[in-house]
């Protein structure tokens, strides 16, 4: 009788484990984090459109350059320099008491999160990152989306595993998840997000990190196209290539991506330094003070205002000469630098993409004076820029190459893409040694080179604490939960929390034999070494011996937050060794 009364509250514990511990907990929890993903990118579309709105008077200020703000008609165009600066009073002490890290571009922080903190992000940077970056977008600030919701959705994911208490390992896919989620929900993009979050935030291709990220962004695109609509990015017409001899002015758009994409990486971080130099104020008050420049570009420049995408379309149309497109690609340099140099928050995928349209369009007019009638439109290279100077600047080539199609659905441009994508990537490399995402972490000192990351502690190989046995759990209890969930060994704790043991499989095997019916957990348990996190798989593998060969628990300050066994320190060890193995793909 007392097996089926307490047998509910063990298959509860075994879900737990399976929840944090299997693959399929892991699978499940990506679908949820998708989800999740998914509804913060359509709330922070809705906050951008939002705060465009009350600081513009238009939902997409582009779409209606040079007009006055519907509810400041008497202002006329002068508004755009006072928005800047009212969004700057809101959104700067924002970021300075709500979280310091949701100022600037948010996929640096995201990467280094992943790669140093084991993906812990603080939960409230969501918040403070999606209000912000709507303020500063919705303001006039010549930005993208793209960093924000990366940011946000990888903050969820993060929060989420760190409630489950995930051991580092895990908690890096989900927030990993979390990205992808986020940026398939943003662009309608799946396939691309997953290679964002795989090449770019992960850097690693294993299996189970492929499915976790995978469902997340399926999971994601579905409910954002329930919400919004199945629509892609760019509603375009029909391009192709006309002459084999195009390939020639590709490549050579490729090679001028790369010139352009890391020059717009230089000036990003030139700016932001010139502004950290100027800057003696308080920090909450810098982004409205600098708002007064920005709002100076944009009375210039209108086109520049927030992320520009109808003038993207347009200039994909063919609708600017060559002289105003590269006016446009230097302003849009300037306004997005200014932006994150005043302490703006924002992305750069988006501005990286409207210089990369710029720049494509005025070669393919080139082309055009120059060899007319064989060349294809100038929209079909606007769209090969775009992804050329994303490759240029970021050095992710199969992303830049899979977004581009999946953004556009134009298939007949990937050739031409993939030429001078291929071109643009070899190119930034030979251009600069560090990329537009991982240039700002090495200013601060931070290597994230992939080939240079320290060797695997005990916290990131680590497998999800099996849920704890008390202490007072009769040994039916205690046989109930081996029986149900088939682990070798289970923790034992006080009511505190306290780590009393490990009690092995066997001892309770043996206790059953004997018809001890009257021991306990806290009986049965024996002392077994606890690691602390950040040791070394050798220090871990000779506790591990010392245990018996038991699992050995992993605790970070007075919690435990893991659980190690041999199996888990060879399989790290087997991993780093694989033959071919470079930079932990």
């Amino acid at each position: 009788m007392q097996l089926s009364i307490h047998l509910p509250r063990e298959r509860y514990l075994v879900f737990w484990d399976r929840l944090r511990g299997g693959s399929a907990g892991l699978l499940a929890l990506a679908v949820a984090i998708g989800a999740g993903a998914s509804l913060g990118a359509v709330g922070f579309r809705w906050l951008v459109v939002a705060a465009t709105e009350l600081f513009s008077g238009w939902s997409d200020y582009t779409a209606h350059v040079g007009a006055a703000h519907r509810l400041l008609p008497w202002a006329g165009r002068w508004f755009v320099v006072a928005a800047p600066v009212a969004a700057g009073l809101l959104y700067g002490p924002l970021i300075q008491l709500g979280a310091r890290e949701a100022r600037g571009h948010g996929v640096p922080e995201v990467m280094y999160a992943v790669t140093v903190h084991g993906g812990r992000i603080r939960p409230r940077v969501a918040m403070v990152k999606s209000l912000a970056s709507a303020l500063c977008i919705g303001g006039g600030g010549s930005v993208g989306r793209e960093g924000p919701i990366v940011q946000v959705g990888s903050a969820l994911a993060s929060a989420a595993g760190q409630l489950l208490r995930l051991p580092d390992s895990r908690l890096r896919l989900l927030v990993a998840a979390g990205a992808a989620g986020a940026v398939s929900a943003t662009f309608n993009a799946p396939i691309a997000a997953v290679f964002f979050a795989l090449e770019l935030i992960l850097a690693d291709f294993a299996v189970e990190s492929f499915a976790a990220v995978v469902l997340a962004s399926v999971t994601s695109s579905a409910i954002s196209r329930a919400l919004l609509g199945d629509h892609p990015f760019l509603a375009l017409p029909t391009f192709h290539v006309v002459s084999p001899v195009e390939y020639l002015w590709y490549g050579a758009l490729g090679l001028l991506a790369a010139v352009v994409g890391v020059g717009f990486s230089r000036m990003l971080y030139l700016i932001e330094d010139a502004c950290d130099r100027c800057w003696r104020g308080p920090e909450w008050l810098r982004p409205a003070v600098g708002g007064l420049l920005l709002g100076g570009v944009l009375l210039a420049l209108p086109e520049l205002y927030g992320v520009g995408y109808p003038v993207l379309d347009r200039a994909v149309a063919g609708n600017y000469s060559v002289v105003f497109l590269l006016v446009l690609l230097i302003g849009k340099m300037l306004a997005a630098s200014l932006t994150i140099g005043i302490g703006g928050s924002g992305g750069v995928f988006g501005p990286t993409l409207f210089i990369g349209a710029m720049l494509g369009a005025a070669v393919g007019d080139a082309a055009h004076s120059v060899m007319p009638g064989l060349a294809a439109p100038p929209g079909a290279y606007a769209l090969v820029g775009m992804g050329a100077v994303f490759a240029g600047a970021a050095r992710t080539p199969i992303t830049a190459v899979v977004m581009i199609f999946e953004l556009t659905g134009e298939y007949s441009v990937v050739l031409p893409l993939m030429v001078a994508v291929a071109l643009a990537a070899g190119a930034s490399r030979l251009l600069s040694a560090d990329t537009i995402y991982t240039r700002k972490l090495h200013r601060r000192g931070i290597d994230l080179g992939r080939d240079h990351r320290p060797a695997p502690t005990v916290d990131t190989v680590a497998r999800a604490l099996p849920a704890a046995l008390p202490a007072q759990a009769s040994l039916d209890e205690v046989a109930q939960r081996f029986a149900a969930g088939g682990h070798d060994a289970l923790p034992v704790v006080d009511d505190h929390g306290r780590l009393r043991g490990v009690v092995p499989a066997v001892e309770v095997e043996r206790a059953l034999r004997d018809h001890a019916s009257d021991v306990t957990a806290a009986d049965l348990a024996s002392g077994v070494p606890v690691l602390r996190a950040g040791q070394s798989l050798d220090e871990a593998l000779d506790a591990v011996v010392r245990a018996g060969g038991l699992g050995v628990p992993v605790q970070r300050e007075d919690t435990l937050v893991g659980w190690i066994t041999h199996r888990d320190i060879l399989a790290a060890v087997t991993r780093d060794r694989r033959p071919g193995r470079t930079d932990g793909q």
